[in-house]
C-alpha cells in the first residue's frame, strides 16, 4: 500500500470511556480501519483513571483514561459524548476552546443547555441527536410520512422501554418521535402531549399524543409509535438489542463532520435526509 492510498484516520476522543456506552464506542473505534482512539475521558472519581482505555475489553489501545480535559482532547478531531448534561456541557466548553468537533448523544438537556450547544456550534461543528442509531433515524423519516397521512381519525401513542439505570423519561428518542409526528400532523406537542394517566381520566381527548414509559432490567431501548384508528392500527417499532448500533451511527457522524468548521447538525443530515 502506497502512502497515497493510506486512508485518512479520524482521531477520536471518547467521554465516559469506562461506562457501558464508552466501552462500546472504544470497541467500535478499534474495529474501524479509518478511526483512531486518541483520548479517553472519565470522571475524577472513576476507578479506571490511569488504566488503558481498552483494558475492560481486553484491548491495548495505548490511551490512558484521564479526567484532564485538555489532555484527553489533545490531538483529537472529534469527541463522542454520551454522558449526562452537566458533563457534556463542561466538555462542550473544552471542545470549543480546543477546536474539537463533537458528536453528542446525551439527552435530558434543559433549554439553557440547548442554547449553549447552539451557541457553541457557531464555532465548532456538532452532530447532536437523541438517538444515533441509523435504524431509528430511518424510522423518524417513516414517522414523518405516517404522521402526515394519519393526521385525522387516528389516536397516537408513543411507548418506550429502557434499562433500570436510565435517569430521564420519556427518552430523548421518544420525545423526538413525538416532535416529528406532531409537526407532520399539524399538532403542537407541548399542548397536545399526555405524559401520564392515573385514576378517572375520562375519555381520550381527540388530537392528544400519549406517552408511556417502561424502566427495567437491561433493555437497551425499545420504541413504538401506535396509530390507532377505527378498525385498524399501525405500529412502527424499533428495538435495539445492542449499543453497537449507537456506536456505528456515532462513527458515521464523525466522518460527516470531517472538514466542517462549524454548524449544528442532526442524524437526518448525516444520513442525507436533510435537516
Amino acid at each position: 500500500m502506497t502512502a497515497e492510498s493510506v486512508p485518512t484516520r479520524h482521531r477520536i476522543a471518547v467521554a465516559g470511556s469506562s461506562g457501558r456506552m464508552g466501552r462500546t464506542l472504544i470497541e467500535a473505534i478499534a474495529a474501524a480501519p479509518d478511526c483512531q482512539l486518541v483520548g479517553a475521558l472519565d470522571r475524577a472519581d472513576s476507578p479506571a483513571l490511569g488504566q488503558d482505555a481498552g483494558a475492560a475489553l481486553g484491548l491495548a489501545t495505548g490511551v490512558s483514561v484521564s479526567a484532564d480535559l485538555a489532555l484527553g482532547l489533545q490531538g483529537a478531531q472529534a469527541l463522542i459524548d454520551f454522558t449526562r448534561p452537566q458533563g457534556t456541557l463542561a466538555h462542550l466548553d473544552a471542545c470549543r476552546q480546543h477546536r474539537v468537533a463533537m458528536v453528542i448523544g446525551t439527552t435530558g438537556f434543559d433549554a439553557a443547555g440547548l442554547a449553549r450547544i447552539r451557541a457553541a456550534s457557531a464555532h465548532i461543528p456538532i452532530v447532536m441527536a437523541p438517538n444515533m442509531s441509523i435504524g431509528v433515524n430511518v424510522v423518524l423519516k417513516l414517522l414523518e410520512q405516517a404522521g402526515r397521512a394519519l393526521a385525522e381519525g387516528y389516536d397516537i401513542e408513543i411507548i418506550e422501554a429502557h434499562h433500570r439505570h436510565k435517569v430521564d423519561a420519556p427518552s430523548g428518542t421518544a420525545l423526538k418521535m413525538g416532535e416529528v409526528v406532531a409537526q407532520a400532523a399539524g399538532r403542537d406537542l407541548e399542548r397536545d402531549a399526555v405524559w401520564a394517566r392515573h385514576g378517572h381520566t375520562g375519555e381520550r381527548e381527540p388530537g392528544t399524543i400519549g406517552f408511556s414509559v417502561i424502566r427495567g432490567g437491561d433493555i437497551v431501548g425499545d420504541h413504538t409509535v401506535l396509530f390507532a384508528g377505527t378498525g385498524e392500527r399501525i405500529e412502527i417499532t424499533h428495538k435495539s438489542s445492542s449499543r453497537a448500533t449507537y456506536a456505528a451511527g456515532s462513527l458515521r457522524a464523525v466522518r460527516f463532520l470531517a472538514g466542517k468548521s462549524s454548524g449544528l447538525y442532526d442524524m437526518q443530515a448525516v444520513l442525507g435526509f436533510g435537516g
